[in-house]
């Protein structure tokens, strides 16, 4: 199953990916839809914009840092699309939008994440879908943007951001 990425409404920064297309958004049944973490539900007819890349990566790539949960009930969805398990929030994982997870090919490797005057290491144990949402395996929000880190409350502490400051973040990430 794949794991679910708020999308807070945010619109995708300008970059080399385009997007590949829309998704119509459905009205997640009563209670269905976690909004843990600042998650948006999906609305009924809006229209989302799926990608199947994200920018290219270098030693320095720009990305977005969301919060999400990794734990069985949280507002991640399903188990990590890269071992079938649920993570700990405590330890520091995370899920990357489509393009970046690239087929799975980044599954259980470590990325280092710099924001904030600081920097982690995270394991990448999921996919934070770009291309579909709206349904029970993306809890009914809607996908992900193309530039996304989905990150384990574990990261944002590494990283040393106030509680009440998380959410989203500009960083920069690169493969350790």
């Amino acid at each position: 199953m794949v794991e679910a990425c708020e999308s807070k409404g945010r619109k995708p920064r300008a970059g080399t990916c385009q997007p590949s297309g829309k998704l119509k958004g459905k009205r997640p049944p009563p209670g269905k839809c976690n909004t843990e973490n600042g998650s948006d539900c999906c609305e009924e007819g809006k229209l989302y914009t799926i990608y199947k890349c994200s920018p290219p990566v270098s030693s320095h790539t720009k990305a977005l840092l969301t919060i999400n949960s990794f734990e069985a009930g949280g507002d991640g969805g399903g188990p990590a699309e890269c071992d079938n398990k649920y993570h700990s929030d405590d330890d520091p994982v995370v899920a990357l939008s489509t393009g970046w997870f690239n087929n799975k090919k980044r599954c259980m490797k470590h990325i280092k994440i710099h924001g904030n005057g600081r920097s982690v290491r995270a394991k990448v144990v999921d996919e934070c879908d770009s291309t579909v949402g709206c349904d029970s395996d993306h809890d009914f929000q809607p996908p992900c943007p193309h530039n996304v880190v989905d990150a384990s409350k574990a990261v944002w502490k590494a990283l040393g951001v106030p509680e009440s400051d998380w959410g989203e973040m500009d960083v920069y990430w690169s493969d350790d």
